[in-house]
């Protein structure tokens, strides 16, 4: 996250607009000269993009071409103009580079670092349409929704005027509304409502697998589950529901632990669950059951909100079955939910997995597959289709060697 640059520009803040084909005045034929004033306001950037270095003001006059060679350039536009004129040329922007698309590598990791060097280009260039947050949170264009109570949510109180990305502003929109209705869990039979920042639980099969694994037979009672990595709360909320008389779910993100707490209360199940700061990813004691499902992909996240997919040299993963032996109580499990996604774009390979399982003094009981139902399992045109259409996502049942 980026806020600790100022953004500076000039515009021209006459009072009066001439009439056709006349200066205004004074009234004593005196001409009123153009005021240009200059404003210095605070940058703000979740996804930590640095200020941009030179901007100008632009509105609707502006042409979708004229401003995509702009940004380009790296002069980004300060926007002034109507709120749905801004959305249009968003779009125009985005159009224009979506036909920059990147040839495909001589292998398929090759293809994906290309296609994430373009996605990272394309987040750059798009984030270079500005619009000013003013000391409420508040936007003044015309024809601009009421954004105060979303960016209070993702931004905390308002303090003063900030300048954002409007790409960003729309995805804190964006996830209002998610916040607001919420996503449907079967599992739950009810709404999970994810926070800014924090991975909604959209991709069903992952909550399904969890919903459906055999228990294990662990001794002592009360059965205890830790959920590591909780998120939203989906998965340890699931648990609750299938009859866990006490789930840990940890997590090291604020935003994270946030959503969760807000979850687990909405559901009524803050008798059972205990959403707690995960230190060093582990809570105290042991468990009967341990849910894990990290970051699929062992890639550098470029932003906060890529935490959610890319785990850099697979810490979490490695973390999560390097202390799973010590955590478990006698007959307990491990539930390692993860996509093989990795593997079909050769970041990681299936031996290099189970070897981690054997480094870790585990194996495996049993495991369980879902095919991804997501929309882009069958886009076509996705470069990365090939990928994503043999994926599958797997429910790993571990226990210790011995």
């Amino acid at each position: 996250m980026s806020d600790h640059t100022d953004i500076t520009w000039t515009e021209d803040v006459r009072p009066t607009k001439p009439r056709r084909g006349r200066e205004a005045d004074h009234g004593d034929g005196t001409p009123v000269l153009p005021a240009l004033l200059t404003h210095t306001t605070p940058w703000h950037s979740e996804s930590g993009l640095p200020a941009p270095r030179r901007v100008i003001v632009a509105d609707d006059r502006m042409k979708a071409d004229a401003a995509y060679r702009l940004v380009c350039e790296g002069t980004a536009l300060l926007w002034r103009g109507d709120y749905q004129g801004a959305r249009q040329l968003l779009r125009a922007l985005g159009r224009r580079l979506d036909r920059l698309t990147p040839k495909p590598g001589a292998t398929p990791a090759e293809t994906f670092h290309r296609h994430r060097q373009a996605r990272g280009h394309r987040a750059r260039v798009l984030g270079m349409l500005l619009v000013v947050l003013e000391d409420d949170h508040g936007l003044a264009l015309r024809r601009a929704p009421d954004v105060r109570a979303a960016c209070t949510e993702a931004y905390g109180p308002p303090r003063h005027r900030t300048v954002v990305s409007l790409r960003e502003l729309l995805g804190v929109i964006g996830a209002h509304e998610w916040r607001r209705k919420g996503v449907p869990i079967p599992a739950l039979d009810a709404r999970i409502h994810p926070h800014y920042g924090v991975f909604s639980p959209v991709r069903g099969e992952y909550v399904d697998l969890v919903g459906e694994a055999p228990l294990p037979a662990a001794e002592g009672a009360p059965a205890t589950a830790f959920d590591l990595g909780t998120g939203t709360g989906v998965l340890a909320a699931v648990l609750a529901h299938r009859g866990l008389d006490r789930v840990v779910a940890t997590d090291s993100s604020p935003r994270a632990l946030a959503c969760a707490r807000d979850n687990v209360e909405r559901l009524g199940i803050g008798d059972r669950v205990h959403v707690t700061d995960s230190g060093d990813l582990y809570p105290t004691g042991r468990a009967a059951l341990v849910v894990c499902n990290p970051p699929w992909l062992p890639a550098r996240p470029t932003s906060s909100v890529e935490q959610g997919v890319y785990d850099p040299g697979s810490a979490m993963l490695l973390a999560f079955l390097d202390g799973l032996a010590e955590h478990l109580e006698s007959g307990g499990e491990g539930w390692l939910i993860l996509s093989d996604l990795a593997e079909h774009l050769g970041l990681r390979t299936r031996d290099e997995l189970v070897g981690a399982f054997d480094a870790a003094g585990l194996r495996v009981v049993d495991r369980l597959d879902a095919k991804p139902r997501h929309p882009r399992a069958s886009d076509t045109t996705d470069p990365l289709h090939a990928a994503r259409a043999a994926e599958v996502t797997s429910l790993w049942r571990l226990a210790p060697a011995s």
